[in-house]
């Protein structure tokens, strides 16, 4: 297609004679290029000035203006350096003509002017850099640098900021970079000469750029986005920068780094930069904190613009004003802030860019970014013209009313309609963004106080969370709501004084509270989990930061399953390099589902059950991910494991797939060097060794106390031999281990067990040992005196806690468990569930079909029990302690309409299950044989 096929607008010569003389300078072009020319020259000073500059270049160029960008930007790159300055001023002149035609046509959209005015900056930048760089090298001053590192820039990088970075740089920008140097490319004697050097070539390349000469300028520089600007040079090492932002950064700088990437000179350097600061932008947690320190910046440029009041046309400022260019990007780079850390998605640079996937990531409606991004475009159109008028950094419309004349012609429009326009758009962004930044107040009216204990509440403001202005003034604004909330539960004060215990335990509070203003639906979440689940408020309090999760999109959405779960780990510890890092990502990550399971069941989404095996999912989600590496990471040491590898067997609840929300996993790793006599690497081990300490370091990576807490408590009890065996078993030794030693209790064991992680192959044949000795003869009379030996003796060590006490004792979780296991052992049954154990009890013959029912009911009836109690508080259920919300979750779970009546269905139904066992198991060894 042609450049005139192309063209979808036109403007209007706001002084036809002018827009005549310049078309006559161009007789060779057909009407409707020549009509563009005439338009833009009849209301453009400027344009008019470079048409008649390029008139024997511009006639090529608009017959093929993306290769003639190409070319302007490939022009120079061999200018001797005394010809660069005038070469960039030359190519610049080029650049803004063809531009300003394509974008005054419609030829190019936005995003296609913007980003070929950035191409010629990074082409600027980088050219003038590695001129005045190299300047510094010819002559010596540079300390071990020669002419191989002049390409880039002696280490130098000049990361671009704000509308450079996002290749949206306006049509007559300043450019805002910040430039750094890798210290690490100098030895530490030359650093400082090194940096004296590195510092005056950077203020050449700003002078370079920015100075007018007869041929212009090329790019107004600013520097001053750097770190601590007054006091630091204008090229400074990055190790100070990175310490800086760790220390110091504030919330705008962070902003600014959304956009940032590296632009000349040395871009790997500035990439790994970038990289190593990602923390400092990217935070781990929802982070709407950020929200205030964005209104708060918003109200600081009005106040200091004085852009304040209502919007009016005249002089309205296009990109600071009310509605205008700032607001938008401000809106979606905060929201990118807000989340960035957990989704990267969202770290995208451009402004429409931004928007787009925060639609698509449902952080806003779809409806406001379609309006914000049509807007965003119109108002860079407009302020392209002013620009484009006088080649002024200009955002501010005309003041008279000859001046939004000729911006209408430029537009090709009338100036009605522009006006109008105009204030539609400015009028409808300022809605939308005002009540994302200073929503309206719809709190409920302050509460009455002297309904609660104002001794609990006047004490808030002695707690660690409350200990900063800005904690305490988020939060005055939320307690009034809070406390209405309160007020609408069973028993308010039972739960203020839950909310008050959640409170004391906060170690900080802006963040947590600022999400809440920002998500008003968490507070009911907070009071539903402080008034019902200790252990979770507990936990809560300690990792506030999973309520991010709530707002990720998807936190009630079904259950995954195991394979979305292990690509969610994964995708959590990708770009992660620090082996210690990896643990804690992977303890924040479990620790987010774990939430999400518990609050499923909390609130009736899912019952024990489901919470049973969503536990389980995720607990072997995080063995399978992180087995490999812990084995990279042992294997970076010690070689590659020996032979076939290794298997863990999950055993007890995590191999049934019912875990409580503090359940310990039990697991033995079993391995196959197949022959292999030690492993290959730095410090070789003999295989026996290998697998003991890898085995070691896997439960070290899972137990051990980091940053980020534990992931889960490890028990290695039931591996064979018990605590006497070795930590890790060869698969030849279990083999013949279960086929000729094992006790009876060690098959019983087998049948819950499951393979959980590690070599697929190896797991097939660990499964195969598995059901041939499930499968194998097993005497009842044998089985059946055992499991009463074994059930005498847990008896004699352990007995109940109390009446509520669902696991330990006769006729409880413990010891029907123990009668499945049984049962599945008499039946050869591969099923690891405790129900199927039962069923199978009763297809051998073995309990009749009233006791396997009556026994099932028992053991769903203890289990729900069980389940809500360790969600609840952790430990043996106390009626009394859980609170009006625990309670009604426990009825719900249980099907029963009051405590009365789950302590008499408990108590009769574990005295059911005790007589049966009794019934049905041998007294003694003579009883069993006769």
């Amino acid at each position: 297609m042609t450049f005139a096929s192309r063209m979808t607008r036109c403007p209007i010569p706001y002084e036809p004679d002018r827009g005549a003389e310049a078309r006559a300078l161009l007789p060779a072009l057909e009407a409707r290029r020549g009509e563009l020319i005439e338009g833009a020259a009849g209301c453009s000073p400027y344009l008019r000035s470079l048409i008649e500059a390029e008139t024997e270049w511009l006639p090529g160029a608009l017959e093929a203006p993306e290769q003639a960008i190409d070319d302007v930007l490939s022009g120079f790159g061999d200018a001797p350096p005394e010809d660069v300055p005038k070469a960039l001023r030359r190519a610049k002149r080029k650049v803004a003509l063809l531009t300003g035609l394509a974008d005054l046509g419609g030829v190019w959209p936005l995003e296609t002017v913007t980003k070929n005015l950035t191409r010629f900056a990074d082409v600027a930048v980088a050219t003038a850099l590695r001129s005045t760089v190299g300047a510094e090298i010819r002559r010596g001053k540079l300390p071990g640098a020669g002419v191989q590192d002049i390409e880039t820039a002696g280490g130098v990088v000049a990361l671009a900021m704000g509308k450079m970075g996002a290749f949206e740089l306006n049509y007559s920008s300043d450019i805002d970079l910040i430039c750094l140097f890798d210290e690490t490319r100098y030895d530490r004697d030359d650093y400082h000469e090194a940096r004296a050097s590195l510092v005056r070539a950077t203020r050449r390349m700003a002078t370079m750029l920015s100075e007018i000469t007869a041929d212009g300028y090329v790019f107004r520089t600013d520097l001053r986005l750097r770190p601590d600007p007054s006091v630091t040079p204008v090229c400074m090492a990055m190790a100070g920068a990175e310490a800086y932002y760790e220390s110091l950064g504030r919330t705008w700088e962070r902003a600014a780094y959304v956009k940032a990437r590296a632009a000349a000179g040395d871009i790997a350097a500035g990439e790994r930069f970038l990289e190593t600061i990602k923390p400092f932008v990217w935070r781990k947690h929802l982070d709407f904190a950020a929200i205030q320190d964005a209104h708060d910046m918003r109200l600081r440029i009005r106040e200091h613009k004085g852009l304040g009041g209502p919007i009016t046309l005249p002089e309205h400022n296009m990109k600071l004003g009310r509605g205008g260019i700032r607001e938008i990007e401000f809106f979606t780079q905060t929201r990118q802030i807000i989340a960035g850390g957990r989704d990267r998605d969202l770290r995208v640079r451009g402004t429409v860019d931004g928007l787009g996937v925060l639609a698509r990531k449902d952080w806003i409606p779809r409806d406001v970014a379609e309006v914000l991004t049509k807007h965003y475009r119109a108002h860079r159109e407009i302020e392209h013209r002013l620009q484009m008028l006088r080649d002024a950094q200009t955002h501010s419309l005309p003041q008279s009313e000859e001046g939004f004349a000729r911006l209408a012609c430029f537009m090709g429009t009338s100036v009605d309609d522009l006006k109008t326009g105009l204030m539609a758009r400015l009028e409808e962004v300022h809605e939308l963004i005002e009540g994302f930044f200073a929503p309206e107040n719809g709190s409920a009216p302050e509460a009455e106080y002297s309904e609660f204990d104002t001794e609990v509440i006047e004490r808030w403001r002695s707690y660690p969370a409350l200990r900063s202005s800005r904690a305490i003034e988020i939060f005055e604004r939320l307690k009034p709501d809070l406390l209405k909330r309160l007020k609408r539960t069973a028993r308010p004060d039972e739960a203020l004084l839950a909310l008050d215990g959640f409170l004391s335990r906060l170690p900080a509070g802006v963040q947590l509270f600022a999400l809440f203003e920002a998500n008003p639906q968490l507070i009911d979440l907070l009071i539903d989990i402080v008034g019902t689940s200790p252990a979770l408020a507990a936990h809560l309090s300690a990792n506030a930061e999973v309520f991010d999760a709530v707002i990720g999109g998807d936190f009630f959405a079904p259950w995954p399953g195991q394979d979305r779960l292990r690509d969610a780990l994964q995708g959590a510890l990708e770009g992660v390099d620090d082996y210690e890092r990896k643990l804690d990502a992977a303890r924040r990550w479990a620790r987010e589902w774990h939430f999400r399971v518990g609050v499923h069941h909390l609130r009736g989404l899912i019952d024990a059950d489901d919470a049973g095996r969503q536990y389980a999912d995720l607990a072997e989600a995080a063995l399978s991910t992180l087995w490999p590496v812990v084995c990279d990471q042992f294997a970076a040491r010690h070689g590659p494991p020996p032979g076939r590898g290794a298997a863990l067997l999950g055993m007890g609840s995590l191999g049934a797939r019912r875990l409580t929300a503090t359940s310990d996993l039990d697991l033995i790793l079993i391995y196959d060097a197949a022959g292999v006599e030690q492993s290959d690497g730095k410090r070789p081990l003999d295989a026996r060794r290998y697998y003991a300490r890898l085995t070691k370091a896997l439960v070290t990576a899972v137990t051990a106390p980091m940053s980020e807490g534990k992931l889960y408590e490890i028990d290695m009890r039931l591996r064979p031999s018990g605590t006497q065996g070795p930590v890790a078993t060869a698969l030849d030794s279990f083999r013949n281990y279960q086929m000729t030693q094992a006790w009876v209790w060690e098959h019983l064991a087998l049948t819950r067990a499951r393979v959980v992680a590690g070599s697929k192959e190896l797991a097939a044949d660990v499964e195969e040992v598995r059901r041939a000795v499930l499968e194998a003869d097993h005497s009842r009379d044998k089985v059946l005196v055992e499991v009463a030996a074994m059930r005498a003796r847990i008896s004699a060590a352990k007995s109940p806690s109390g009446a509520w006490d669902a696991k330990i004792g006769p006729g409880r979780l413990q010891d029907i468990e123990l009668i499945a296991q049984a049962g599945a052992l008499l039946a050869g049954s591969d099923r690891q569930d405790p129900v199927r154990g039962l069923q199978s009890s009763v297809a051998t013959g073995w309990l009749s079909d009233a006791d396997g029912a009556a026994l099932q009911a028992a053991y769903r009836l203890c289990w729900g029990v069980q389940s809500v109690s360790r969600l609840l508080s952790g430990k043996p259920l106390d009626t009394d302690a859980i609170g009006e919300g625990g309670r009604a979750m426990l009825l719900r779970e249980t099907g029963c309409e009051t405590l009365e009546d789950l302590r008499g269905a408990l108590s009769e139904q574990i005295r059911k299950a005790a007589e049966i066992i009794d019934r049905n198991l041998p007294a003694s060894a003579d009883e069993a044989a006769g």
